[in-house]
């Protein structure tokens, strides 16, 4: 078995699929890693399947026959890997890697992640610092959701609270240093668990189709009693939107129906009945100032005011 295998999940990825893949290799390739790469293709319509056919022989591609979500076809993925969740006695890899197909590897990054995880046997997951395909600052980790992160999401709200931990950012000088930090959970894009790690929490929650798997996933990892760290040498590049960009009223509602999901599932009943109100508040105010003849756009907001408020 490898030290780490890697997933890749893909929908009509293929303007960046092959970057992802061939900077990914490169940094394998250099390292001392012991490393498998899955492709799981969740029924892209263009030609993603078959570039990484093509050109990644060495890449297991897994294709599936619909679009299946991004924490079912991890799991598919993952349990292909030995990773069942009925049998803790099969082999695994070490570590298992999420990694977004709209990223760019840098050198180093993979080994790094991996040598953090485990340095410490109480560490469960780390991430790596992203940046913007421009080089700019991205935010790479997050503190758990709370009520002040939705009310910044919807209401006028002092940029340096957006920027600071009432909206659940961490400063960002701790990504300019160079030694792991703590946090709650990291991005989905670059996340790297121990195998040992998923196999007491359990797999990725399949009821999220898209969105806050991660943050779930990290729920359980912290709830467990393991630590999350930010590992700023690191270094992945994270062009952002990526398959959600292309539908973008289905992307919305898509991330409010998973984040009603987390709410309900972790919130106690006050704060998930004030986590409503807000979504509902802030949904009709975006509704009022929706451009016009945004009319899909607008029909998702009214989908999730009726959702909220049900």
């Amino acid at each position: 078995m490898p030290d780490v295998a890697v997933i890749i999940v893909t929908w009509n990825n293929e303007r960046v699929i092959v970057d992802a893949l061939r900077s990914l290799m490169a940094d394998l390739s250099a390292g001392s890693l012991d490393f498998a790469i899955w492709v799981v293709d969740s029924h892209s319509s263009d030609n993603t399947a078959a570039l990484v056919r093509e050109e990644f022989p060495g890449v297991t591609l897994v294709n599936s026959e619909e679009n299946i979500g991004f924490a079912r076809a991890n799991n598919l993925a993952m349990r292909g890997l030995g990773m069942s969740e009925n049998d803790s006695h099969s082999e695994a890899p070490s570590a298992i890697y999420l990694l977004n197909p709209d990223t760019v590897t840098h050198k180093g990054a993979t080994q790094t992640l991996f040598d953090a995880l485990f340095a410490d046997d109480g560490i469960g997951a780390v991430g790596a610092r992203l940046t913007f395909g421009d080089g700019s600052f991205q935010h790479s980790a997050f503190m758990t959701p709370g009520l002040r992160q939705i009310w910044s999401e919807f209401f006028p709200t002092p940029g340096r609270w957006i920027e600071g931990s009432f909206n659940g950012r961490y400063s960002r000088s701790m990504y300019a240093g160079t030694e792991p930090f703590a946090v709650d959970f990291t991005l989905g894009a670059s996340m790297m668990v121990k195998s040992a790690v998923a196999r007491e929490v359990g797999l990725l929650d399949e009821s999220f189709f898209m969105y806050c798997e991660e943050v779930d996933w990290s729920w359980r990892i912290r709830q467990a009693g393991w630590r999350i760290l930010c590992v700023p040498n690191a270094h992945v590049t994270h062009l952002g939107g990526g398959s959600s960009s292309q539908a973008r009223p289905q992307s919305l509602l898509n991330l409010w129906k998973s984040r009603l999901l987390l709410y309900d599932k972790y919130y106690p009943p006050w704060k998930r009945w004030m986590a409503r109100r807000l979504m509902v508040q802030g949904m009709r105010r975006k509704l009022a100032i929706a451009s016009a003849g945004e009319t899909e756009l607008e029909d998702a907001y009214r989908q999730l005011i009726e959702l909220a408020s049900s």
